[in-house]
């Protein structure tokens, strides 16, 4: 074997494959050794190197060094091809190695790419080496994709499979927003604005918490650019996502009422112990507080890491008021110690549930066995309110079908048609008028419609209505 053409067939393999010289080196060295090794009894002893420098093959078995010559004479037309299968394998794994390393150093990191294919909702995308997937549950809901379009998105994960790695792109994670803020703002690239905080969901909002390092710097408006143009470019590239600036505060209070803007925050009461916020508007910010779903308080939530409650004044009061009563009917609790924990944030059996037995010990002065018993108590009677809350809602959601299905079955009957008053038939007896209908009757859509009739108007007259005036009813 020309040495030459073994330095030329590694350094190829290298450019075209990316394979780092001395993996292409190790396959070459094992492909020859599988080829001679039926030759020789002893497999143990058969070594084969090749200089990294000259590219000069040495092959020895026990003691004893073989000449190039009878290397090929004894690997042949057949060693040939079971080294040349080798070689492909060997390749294939370290391509494959390459790639799963590269990928997934870049996990969380921007990719581009082109759909090449778009099949049961999965698409995949041709990156610069090889192929990615995005998924269905990571592409953001109402997006269009097609075929030829290019995407931008993030490495959500790398998996190894075999000899063939798999690839998963995302569009919904919060990474997405980060990186295409560091493409377009340059200030963040250059650590200028620090991006603190994103809560985002995604094809709907995404609120975004930055600060700045420099107080020349406005961060909020930094990132929104001159007339937007920053903040649509982003928008766009994620389907017209609602975005907002808010800026970062290492004081919790502000930051929650930045969190919630453009809502108005009279107060922020913030209870350690069960990482809580309650948060009080007035009257006319409520709605606008909790957002279209909640979503404006499920985001601000994300975004500060505190669980928020949105009240009006007379709501928090009302709340307390009833979370006091109903402490004081568990047994050891006494109203002082009512009045302590809802102090804390405590307002129902649920949070009382989950205390701490430190923190009911402080509060209350009592034993672990007794705080453990109030604990015990609480739970069940917070069990007990959420089966009454469930059979008080199914009730209701049965009333509602019971009150909906006459309206229906009125608006469905055929139109009563209006009696000839020129020949009337024979009034009907006092004693038939004043004898009820019997229950296994079902009474005629115009006896329904008399009964909606003004004081006054005959039966008849009744009959005449349209039937909106029952649904309207």
């Amino acid at each position: 074997m020309n040495p030459r053409e073994i330095l030329r067939l590694v350094e190829a393999i290298h450019r075209e494959r990316h394979i780092p010289r001395e993996v292409v080196f190790e396959s070459v060295e094992q492909a020859l050794r599988s080829a001679l090794r039926k030759h020789f009894d002893n497999e143990e002893a058969l070594s084969v190197h090749i200089d990294r420098q000259d590219g000069t093959l040495q092959v020895r078995y026990e003691d004893h060094e073989l000449d190039p010559e009878q290397v090929e004479e004894l690997v042949g037309r057949i060693g040939a091809q079971v080294a040349r299968q080798v070689i492909i394998q060997k390749i294939r794994e370290a391509e494959c190695d390459t790639i799963f390393k590269e990928y997934m150093a870049e996990q969380g990191q921007l990719v581009s790419g082109v759909i090449q294919r778009y099949d049961g909702g999965t698409a995949t995308v041709a990156l610069n080496d090889t192929e990615a997937i995005l998924p269905r549950s990571e592409q953001i809901p109402g997006e269009e994709l097609h075929v030829n379009k290019r995407i931008r998105a993030t490495v959500y994960d790398v998996q190894r499979r075999g000899s063939r790695v798999r690839i998963i792109l995302s569009r919904t994670r919060p990474e997405l927003v980060q990186r295409l803020f560091e493409q377009e703002v340059p200030e963040i690239a250059d650590g200028i604005i620090e991006i603190k905080a994103i809560a985002r969901e995604a094809g709907f909002r995404t609120k975004v918490a930055v600060a700045t390092n420099d107080p020349r710097v406005d961060c909020v408006g930094a990132c929104v650019g001159v007339r937007g143009n920053r903040i649509k470019s982003i928008g766009d590239e994620l389907n017209n996502e609602r975005i907002e600036v808010i800026p970062w505060s290492d004081d919790v209070d502000q930051l929650i009422r930045n969190a919630l803007q453009p809502a108005e925050v009279e107060e922020v009461m913030l209870c350690p112990k069960l990482g809580r916020a309650i948060v009080l508007v007035r009257e006319d910010q409520l709605s606008l507080a909790i957002g279209r779903r909640g979503q404006n308080v499920r985001l601000a939530s994300k975004l500060t890491g505190w669980d928020i409650d949105i009240m009006t004044r007379e709501e928090l009061d009302e709340a307390i008021e009833g979370a006091i009563e109903a402490f004081c009917t568990i047994e050891g609790i006494t109203e002082e110690v009512s009045e302590a924990l809802v102090g804390e944030g405590f307002l129902s059996y649920d949070d009382l549930s989950i205390i701490e037995t430190e923190d009911l010990v402080e509060l209350a002065g009592l034993d672990e066995e007794q705080v453990e018993a109030i604990r015990e108590e609480a739970e069940r009677k917070a069990q007990e309110a959420e089966q009454q809350a469930e059979a008080e809602r199914k009730a209701r959601q049965q009333a509602e079908k019971q009150e909906s299905a006459p309206a229906s079955a009125a608006t469905q009957s055929p139109a009563v048609e209006a009696p000839d008053t020129t020949a009337p038939g024979p009034e009907p007896s006092a004693e038939a008028a004043s004898e009820p209908p019997s229950e296994k009757e079902v009474p005629p859509s115009d006896s329904v419609v008399s009964e909606s009739a003004p004081a006054g108007e005959s039966p008849q007259q009744a009959s005449t209505l349209p039937e909106g005036g029952v649904s309207g009813e």
